[in-house]
């Protein structure tokens, strides 16, 4: 499991025990960002039919996944939706958890959004990497958490959400009518209403924050009763594969978001079920058991040679454990089981370059190239290839990949003093020294600008004068 984002990876950091990843955040004032390629890839293969059904294109939706034990999902500008995980553990089936994401995708489609500016109000987030994932702390960068948190789109939101009813109503059929057109029941959509009805009677205080910013009401489940019950596929049940993965979120979840003690008691070693063992694992590796730990993921490697995620979690063990060369096959094998994931190849590439030896450097310098290239705002992939760099004596590239890191930050100021340092070490004209100069003029110079600074810096530079012979 990675609990690497596109935006929590948005910080750069070092890599810690998941145990002190959670104890850097205060449940009462911060919010996190994580991310899990294993959760990602579900979700997304449940999603994609339907949002295309309901006209939206699949690659421009970003989920996020939002450590929070609330019970709550928000839609917002851009096309984002997060999902807390306290939602999640809260679904009973599959259906459910879709039907909450029809729903928000209903926003998105019918452009129930936030306006500019709404977005300071609320959270103060703290993006952060969970257990497999490197820490999202700013690590030699000391100020870039706090020029995320001032610039992120997704946060600052959940507290200004305020959906009229008849918004409310409006996702509803949208999010119905999108599942039933991919084949899909909308009885999860309903049942998950249903469940929380009891929250309409309690005060504003007490209920949860989702039923806060999402009305209930008793003709609102009516109408959406008599919507989906209509609908050919409301009686499709989901599959036995779709019940396993469910249980197997539920599970992953739990394992890296409570107590290991907890999660042993949950998951006991009575339950002989797949996720079970699963959460077992990461519960020891979690709680420092690690040959228990490492033995629990080969016994599940040999029922299953071809999960990428199995040979992630044995790598981040291995790494977690000071062991980055041992490290290093597990995560390769991770790589060529799902090679599309920036995620798993970013885990590969910390782990050579953790090694030191310039051989692996190498190598993880091409992993990086390859996994921002797949996400482009991935900072952690920016952070870890500027080091890599500065390890190898590519001091222009090196800041070029920082000024990369933080134009993905949406920092301009940090962005353009790193790409004017990288454009004079860079060779003129090259494609290094081209990127560095958009992202100069992304953040709104001028040639003008550029020239003028030149001219500045060169009064500034000391005449040399030749020693008299």
């Amino acid at each position: 499991m990675s609990w690497l984002s596109r935006t929590a990876a948005r910080l750069v950091g070092a890599t810690a025990a998941a145990s002190l990843v959670l104890a850097a955040a205060s449940p009462a004032s911060a919010q996190s960002a994580i991310r899990d390629t294993e959760i990602e890839s579900i979700i997304q293969e449940w999603s994609d039919p339907v949002f295309v059904a309901m006209g939206l294109e699949p690659s421009e939706i970003e989920i996020l996944l939002i450590n929070e034990s609330d019970l709550n999902a928000f839609a917002t500008r851009g096309r984002i939706m997060g999902l807390n995980t306290g939602l999640i553990l809260r679904t009973r089936n599959a259906n459910e958890l879709l039907g909450v994401i029809a729903h928000e995708a209903g926003h998105i489609k019918n452009r129930h959004t936030l306006r500019d500016g709404a977005q300071q109000a609320g959270m103060q987030p703290l993006l952060m990497t969970m257990a497999l994932g490197a820490l999202a702390i700013a690590a030699g960068a000391p100020d870039a958490g706090a020029v995320l948190l001032g610039n992120s789109q997704y946060f600052g939101t959940l507290s200004a959400l305020r959906y009229m009813t008849h918004q409310e109503g409006e996702a509803d059929n949208t999010g119905a009518r999108a599942l039933e057109r991919a084949g899909e029941s909308g009885r999860g959509l309903l049942t998950f209403f249903e469940n929380f009805r009891s929250q309409e009677v309690f005060s504003d205080a007490r209920r949860y924050p989702y039923f806060r910013s999402h009305p209930l009401s008793s003709d609102r489940i009516e109408n959406l009763r008599r919507l989906v019950a209509e609908q050919p596929h409301y009686n499709h049940q989901d599959s036995p594969e779709r019940i396993a993965q469910h249980a197997l979120i539920l599970a992953k979840i739990h394992a890296f978001m409570d107590a290991p003690n907890t999660t042993l008691r949950a998951y006991p070693e009575t339950d002989t079920s797949l996720p079970a063992r699963y959460a077992r694992a990461i519960a020891w590796y979690r709680d420092g058991q690690t040959d228990r730990a490492l033995n629990a993921v080969d016994v599940l490697l040999s029922e299953q040679p071809e999960n990428p995620y199995f040979w992630e979690l044995k790598g981040q063990i291995l790494f977690e454990e000071g062991r980055p060369a041992e490290a290093i096959g597990a995560h390769q094998r991770s790589v060529e089981l799902k090679p599309d994931a920036p995620l798993l190849r970013i885990n590969l590439a910390h782990a050579m370059i953790e090694t030191q030896d310039q051989a692996q450097i190498a190598l993880a310098v091409d992993q990086l190239k390859r996994a921002v290239a797949l996400e482009s705002d991935n900072t952690m992939g920016w952070r870890l290839l500027s080091q890599a760099y500065a390890s190898q004596g590519k001091e222009g590239e090196a800041r070029l990949a920082s000024a990369e890191m933080y134009f993905a930050m949406g920092a301009e100021q940090q962005a353009t003093q790193f790409a004017l340092r990288a454009r004079d070490m860079l060779t003129p004209g090259s494609s290094d020294w081209t990127r560095a100069m958009d992202i100069v003029f992304a953040s709104g110079a001028t040639q003008d600008d550029v020239d003028d600074l030149d001219r500045r810096n060169s009064r500034n530079r000391p005449v040399v004068v030749p020693a008299s012979s």
